[in-house]
């Protein structure tokens, strides 16, 4: 007998990475009874991320998984003093690798009121490192990363129905520009979540 829904088998190295606009629905909901996370769906609303934590919100360890269950990020929160900051641990084939994180995400001390951006390092290779910021602002429920010239990389806003209707604040949009891995983007929206402590 024929599956309802056959799961096709996607080359691991290409599958976060697009030459075109990617659109994500993310669900602000673990798909784990009483956990705290969150399940994201492509376009065709196929399952592609989740998190899920067993533990409390704001936790200290969080895991990104596709959906088969694999760990493709580690998400770890540190402390220096008194400042905190995340760092995201890629998983490998075989293996998380904690040697050194893939990208640092810190948020900026503001004294004013206002929303404050976080500052992301991607690959902490000094020669090879990218910077990107995390803005947002709360009164429009709008959050978008964008790289160091102030070009936009993802968008994130309240989803819409097609009559213009919000579908609540656990239900968001995220558009990812082409040729960017959505897998680090969805890290870095992980980290901002716990940021806002809303997983």
């Amino acid at each position: 007998m024929a599956k309802v829904h056959p799961q096709a088998i996607i080359p691991s190295t290409s599958c976060y990475l697009t030459s075109n606009q990617e659109t994500f629905t993310i669900w602000m909901k673990s798909l784990v009874l009483s956990g705290k996370g969150c399940t994201v769906f492509d376009a065709n609303g196929q399952i592609v991320y989740r998190v899920d934590n067993y533990n409390c919100k704001c936790s200290n360890e969080v895991y990104l998984m596709d959906i088969k269950g694999k760990v493709l990020f580690t998400i770890l929160r540190k402390r220096f003093k008194l400042f905190r900051f995340w760092e995201g641990y890629r998983s490998s084939d075989k293996e998380t690798v904690i040697k050194k994180p893939c990208f640092q995400v810190r948020k900026s001390l503001r004294i004013s009121k206002g929303d404050s951006p976080c500052e992301v390092i991607v690959g902490l290779d000094e020669n090879q490192s990218h910077h990107y910021k995390i803005q947002t602002w709360k009164s429009k429920s709008v959050c978008k990363i964008v790289d160091q010239s102030g070009g936009l990389v993802a968008e994130l806003k309240r989803k819409k129905s097609t009559y213009g209707v919000d579908l609540g604040s656990d239900v968001l949009t995220m558009v990812v520009e082409p040729n960017i891995d959505h897998s680090l983007i969805m890290g870095l929206f992980v980290v901002y979540c716990l940021i806002n402590c809303r997983m």
